[in-house]
C-alpha cells in the first residue's frame, strides 16, 4: 500500500499532509499572544501565527489559515516544528524543512511551505505583524 492518496488528477498528498490536515495540532487563535504574524499570500490564502515567549525560547504556537490541505498540513507541523526552540533557530526553517517533514507535497502544493514559513518569519520579527505578500 502506497504512503500516499491521490486526491485529484496529478496530485497526491502524504499520509502525513493526510493527518496533519484532518486533525492538525495546533489550528487555533491565541489569546494575548507574545508575537504574531499574518500573510495574504499571493495564492489567495491567508496565514496567521501566533507564539507564546519564554524569553527567547518559544513556548507555543498556533495558527490559523483559511486555505486547505497543503496550508493546513504545513502550518500545523511548523508550529510543532518550533515549539521549545529558541527564536534564532526557530528562524533558520526553511521551507524544504517543512516539506521534508510532510513527506512531501505536490509541485503545485510547494508554496504553501514558503507561506507557513514566511509567516513564521513575520511573527518573529516583532510583537506583531501583517503582510500582503509571501
Amino acid at each position: 500500500m502506497s504512503d500516499h492518496v491521490e486526491v485529484a488528477e496529478s496530485m497526491t498528498y502524504s499520509a502525513k499532509v493526510i493527518a496533519e490536515s484532518s486533525n492538525p495540532a495546533h489550528m487555533a487563535r491565541m489569546d494575548g499572544p507574545d508575537a504574531w504574524g499574518t500573510i495574504h499570500g499571493c495564492c489567495g490564502d491567508t496565514m496567521e501565527i501566533y507564539l507564546r515567549l519564554d524569553g527567547e525560547r518559544i513556548a507555543g504556537a498556533t495558527f490559523m489559515t483559511d486555505g486547505r490541505e497543503s496550508a493546513i498540513a504545513c502550518a500545523s507541523v511548523l508550529c510543532t516544528m518550533v515549539c521549545g526552540l529558541l527564536r534564532t533557530e526557530a528562524g533558520r526553517i526553511k521551507p524544504e524543512d517543512v516539506i521534508a517533514t510532510l513527506d512531501g507535497l505536490p509541485p503545485a502544493k510547494v508554496h504553501c511551505a514558503t507561506l507557513a514559513v514566511n509567516t513564521l518569519k513575520k511573527a518573529l520579527a516583532g510583537q506583531g505583524a501583517s503582510d500582503s505578500d509571501e
